[in-house]
């Protein structure tokens, strides 16, 4: 802790984001992944500390002119209970029904999920799915800038993204799924949760008279970062959902995916597995 200088713990949005403009900050949240990092020594504080959990207006899940916006500040246990999103992305429910620990649930937030960029990150999935973009909101000449970015472009690698330092993520927001919408999720490791991922596989669209359309698949777990699976969704999009579809998007995901051995699992185990959860979720899909 010597290395930090100031800790600072704003209520208003703005003051948050003109105090990052200054550089040398350090954003807690949750902290549910920083602490662990500053703990085993892959992170060490800024000179500043920036709590930012006083900042309420980004605690809020909120449904606008067909657009789903969800605060960087909610908690995976918020998305889990909320009403919203059971109506109109259950997926995210799903997930957050096997992330972690409730302890964990009730302080780790979606912003602190994202921006770790963990290639194993598990609500980044059904975050893909859902065609979610990020906003990141900078100081600039006295007045605070906010830009959107797809999520699907935000990660450049294990732990990286294109995030400034003087920019905070205050929000993940997506347009309101259809009512023909189907989104479903799996994740494999040595219990249901607790654990961190092996192989993450998250795929969702709109069944019309019996096509899936407008498909979004994503992997997590099997790749530098997380990742959309173009050739899988290609293999499905605008496809009848019958047993030769299924399998030609079953050899689809093997191409999408690029596992490693780790200590977790085998490069073959990996593969085997994206091919499973990829049948078993279109044909959950053609069950709803």
């Amino acid at each position: 802790m010597s290395e930090i200088e100031r800790y600072i713990a704003p209520t208003e949005l703005a003051e948050a984001v003109e105090v990052l403009g200054h550089g040398g900050v350090t954003i807690v949240a949750g902290g549910t992944d920083l602490t662990p990092q500053i703990n085993e020594g892959r992170r060490s504080y800024d000179a500043t500390l920036m709590n930012i959990q006083r900042v309420r207006e980004l605690k809020n899940i909120s449904l606008e002119n067909g657009e789903i916006r969800i605060g960087c500040l909610v908690t995976v246990s918020q998305i889990r209970y909320s009403d919203i999103i059971a109506e109109h992305a259950a997926i995210l429910c799903e997930t957050a029904n096997c992330f972690a620990s409730d302890q964990i649930r009730n302080a780790a937030t979606i912003g602190g999920n994202v921006c770790n960029a963990s290639p194993a990150g598990d609500m980044i999935i059904p975050l893909l799915v859902l065609g979610v973009s990020v906003e990141l909101a900078s100081w600039k000449d006295g007045a605070m800038q906010i830009r959107r970015e797809p999520l699907n472009k935000f990660f450049t690698g294990p732990g990286k993204t294109i995030r400034h330092e003087n920019e905070l993520l205050i929000a993940v927001v997506f347009d309101q799924p259809s009512d023909n919408f189907v989104g479903q999720f799996r994740k494999s490791g040595p219990r249901p949760a607790l654990e961190i991922s092996t192989v993450t596989v998250g795929i969702g669209g709109d069944v019309r008279d019996g096509k899936f359309e407008n498909v979004r698949v994503a992997f997590g777990a099997v790749g530098p970062t997380p990742m959309r699976g173009t050739v899988t969704e290609a293999a499905l999009e605008g496809k009848t959902l019958n047993e030769d579809t299924i399998q030609a998007a079953v050899l689809a995901a093997g191409q999408d995916a690029s596992p490693i051995d780790d200590i977790r699992a085998t490069t073959w185990y990996r593969n085997h597995l994206i091919g499973v959860f990829t049948e078993e979720l279109l044909n959950n899909v053609c069950q709803n």
